[in-house]
């Protein structure tokens, strides 16, 4: 299978940021948008500057694996990429109070720590494996994980994700390239995670 097609089988490799809420989503009392991440705010990338696409309200498609079904309608996106194959995506959600907002946070770290064992259950041609790379300190917090498949065919991909909350909202980030652990850039994305939950408001 081509690196296209496995792209879009993982969709983790894709990148959504939210700049923008669904109306009725955001408290009377929320008088900030949130703010999303730059291209430049991205891992960088060897030969290749990023590109976003357009912010987008809703659930992004195709959703990302493994957390895409718990992502809610009132979700706002964006997806960014290289020229190189590598994606990333940023999700953003206003709960409606901050007891929301951690239990979807929750929500969404449980889903990522079974994530390979879900890959596996529902792609019976794919290896997974994961890793916790911990917490990083930034405003109620963030966790970053990553996730490493195999495909029968051969391809080799490394996804990494984040899950950040500030008072009532919450964040997803994503990237992903070909690759296996040894090619995730794991100080680099800790420091896009920290920049994106900084900027939410």
């Amino acid at each position: 299978m081509n690196a296209r097609k496995n792209k879009s089988l993982f969709a983790a490799a894709a990148a959504v940021a939210v700049t923008g809420v669904v109306a009725g989503a955001v408290p009377a009392s929320a008088a900030a948008t949130p703010l999303f991440l730059a291209p430049s705010e991205l891992p960088p990338h060897a030969s290749s500057p990023w590109y976003a696409g357009p912010v987008t309200s809703g659930q992004p498609d195709p959703l990302p694996m493994c957390v895409g079904e718990a992502l809610p309608s009132i979700s706002v996106h964006r997806t960014y990429r290289t020229d190189l194959d590598t994606g990333a995506l940023q999700v953003t959600v206003v709960e409606r109070g901050e007891q929301r907002a951690k239990d979807f946070a929750a929500l969404l770290r449980k889903k990522l720590d079974g994530c390979a064992e879900t890959v596996m259950k529902l792609n019976p041609e794919i290896t997974a494996s994961q890793k916790y790379y911990g917490k990083v300190n930034v405003e109620e917090g963030a966790h970053v994980y990553g996730v490493h498949t195999v495909a029968s065919w051969g391809a080799t991909d490394i996804n990494m994700f984040s899950v950040g909350r500030d008072g009532n909202t919450v964040t997803l980030v994503t990237w992903g390239q070909l690759g296996t652990f040894a090619d995730a850039q794991v100080g680099d994305f800790k420091t896009t995670t920290a920049t994106a939950v900084n900027k939410l408001y």
